[in-house]
């Protein structure tokens, strides 16, 4: 089956594209809610109860989904990617410094 180069990554349906949209807003969406987090850490300097494990396993986890979107050649899974990588990486130091 040939790839229809006039959809985005070869989506060939209008859900397939709607779907793709939703989870672009939702990647949007939920590095948004990240960001209380790194205030809580950074700002008002209080990391109790941060899990640095849970959040280093998020870090290796878009640091993984980032490489396999550069390979891909897919933007719409390393961009997001890239905030996560500089949120998470924040919760991770920040919870080490404010322990």
């Amino acid at each position: 089956m040939a790839i229809d180069s006039a959809t985005p990554a070869g989506f060939s349906s209008q859900s397939d594209i709607m779907l793709r949209r939703f989870l672009g807003g939702m990647s949007i969406f939920t590095l948004v809610m990240t960001v209380p987090q790194v205030w809580t850490i950074w700002i008002e300097r209080q990391a109790a109860g941060v899990s640095i494990l849970s959040w280093g396993a998020y870090l290796l986890s878009a640091v993984l989904w980032f490489w396999f979107g550069l390979k891909q050649g897919d933007k719409n899974i390393y961009l997001p990617c890239i905030g996560w990588m500089v949120l998470n990486g924040a919760v991770v130091v920040g919870a080490v410094v404010y322990r």
